[in-house]
């Protein structure tokens, strides 16, 4: 999430806005290569939080199994029903 709000500021840096007060003009110029930078950066950065993701769930279940271990329950489902709908 921290990624997406970081991520205006890259591109920010990769604009180059010229003003030209003479000529009443403005230039704004991407820095592709600092574009293609930020986005795989971004993308490392999203492969790396998908990873520790990944990492903390199996280790968290591995304690769950560990603390609770296993166990067997038995259920009995089968029940007798009589004529009005009363459990024997």
């Amino acid at each position: 999430m921290r990624v997406i709000l970081v991520l205006p500021l890259l591109l920010a840096a990769a604009c180059n806005v010229d003003n030209d007060q003479a000529n009443d003009q403005m230039t704004l110029e991407y820095n592709q290569e600092a574009l293609e930078d930020a986005a795989s950066s971004a993308a490392n950065t999203a492969e790396e939080i998908g990873t520790s993701l990944g990492n903390v769930a199996e280790s968290t279940g591995q304690a769950i199994s560990n603390e609770v271990g296993d166990i067997d329950v038995d259920v009995n489902v089968n029940r007798t029903v009589d004529a009005d709908g009363n459990s024997q």
